[in-house]
């Protein structure tokens, strides 16, 4: 077997596992202190990118990081990335009002299968067996999930297919990315797609007439810091030592801790169709993820 065709190594310690739990156990709290924000939604996602952006700054040139002297077409892809990552959070945080936290974490997190499904069109052929069973498992899944939701009224449905559409822009953000990542660290790319899509979520905010100045601003600090900070931080420090099955199998934990955090804070409950549906998504997720191919070290 030659050099491009050996199988990816990956080094991980018990640290690189801690900091991937971590980071998964990170991101699944954001839903809850969405909820508790008293500023709106849309409003929610700007301060989430706003109160982040000194720290991540600091953290570029601490890991001295590139920060300026791009070429035009990186620029102007960052900035297009940026407003993917910002329609994410506007979609997502207004859907999370609307749903079940459980169901926010898990179609919130549906880019994965999004990515599979754009590869497969893109390089035009029949999808190979995991492929198959995945996009079974999500059909189904989802099916379960929004009849469900539906039972309980149409705005539990629309939150679902608002969270959907988080993760249809968030796909699309990782896929204008890919052509520049190379040209940033990753401290530094994420100060940049924020620094761009804050201004959006301002201006979406304002035309929506969401309360922008919160009273409370300890759940905003809370995401900023746990989200964007803490999640993202540990998740990049971990990913690219473990192979992407297991990163989705890690991925489930965020599911998990959202529906304790909704039966903990706000009495949410769940079903046993509700949790077939949500498993069979979740298989998915898993699926998705181990087709993924692996990165370059």
């Amino acid at each position: 077997m030659n050099e491009n065709t050996a199988a990816p190594r990956y080094d991980w310690t018990w640290r690189h596992l801690a900091a991937l739990l971590g980071g998964n156990f990170a991101l699944a709290l954001g839903p809850w202190s969405v909820r508790l924000s008293d500023a709106g939604p849309v409003a929610t996602g700007f301060w989430r990118l706003t109160l982040a952006l000194p720290l991540l700054l600091l953290l570029a040139m601490a890991n001295r990081q590139k920060l300026v002297g791009f070429s035009r077409r990186t620029w102007f892809g960052v900035a297009g990335a940026g407003l993917f990552f910002a329609a994410d959070l506007a979609a997502w945080h207004v859907g999370i009002h609307g749903t079940r936290l459980g169901n926010a974490s898990l179609f919130g997190n549906s880019g994965s299968l999004i990515l599979m499904v754009w590869g497969v069109i893109a390089l035009r052929r029949a999808p190979h067996r995991g492929e198959w069973l995945a996009l079974g498992a999500a059909s189904a899944g989802a099916a379960i999930l929004f009849g469900r939701s539906l039972e309980i009224s149409t705005e539990t449905l629309v939150g679902d297919l608002l969270c959907l559409l988080a993760g249809f822009f968030y796909a699309f953000y990782i896929l204008l990315l890919q052509s520049e990542r190379a040209q940033f660290g990753n401290w530094s790319l994420l100060f940049w797609s924020s620094a761009a899509g804050a201004p959006f979520l301002l201006a979406a905010a304002l035309w929506m007439g969401e309360t922008v100045m919160p009273h409370n601003w300890w759940p905003l600090f809370a995401l900023a810091l746990g989200s964007q900070i803490i999640g993202q931080g540990l998740l990049v420090y971990a990913l690219r030592h473990f192979p992407p099955l297991i990163i989705g199998l890690t991925l489930l934990t965020q599911p998990s801790v959202s529906i304790v955090a909704g039966w903990f804070a706000f009495n949410e409950t769940l079903g046993a169709w509700d949790l077939a549906g949500m498993i069979l998504v979740a298989a998915a997720l898993v699926l998705a993820r181990a087709g993924e191919k692996p990165a370059a070290s």
